[in-house]
């Protein structure tokens, strides 16, 4: 399962739980949310914008996250 994370404010969307409240219910993969969504607790960041943190085995990826 994917979990992408804003760089902006911290969000994460778990691939497992989604958003419902965005209508994307749970289970929803990220692959299929829109490019042109935006993070919905801040709005700042698009969907391309995201960090993935884990790749579809749950294996945590070794980036590094920069906030403003």
């Amino acid at each position: 399962m994917i979990t992408a994370q804003c760089p902006e404010c911290g969000y994460r969307y778990h691939e497992s739980t989604a958003n419902p409240r965005e209508g994307f219910p749970p289970g929803t993969p990220w692959d299929a949310v829109p490019d042109d969504w935006n993070c919905p607790d801040c709005c700042v960041r698009d969907k391309v914008d995201f960090v993935i943190l884990t790749d579809s085995a749950g294996i945590a990826a070794e980036i590094d996250v920069c906030r403003k």
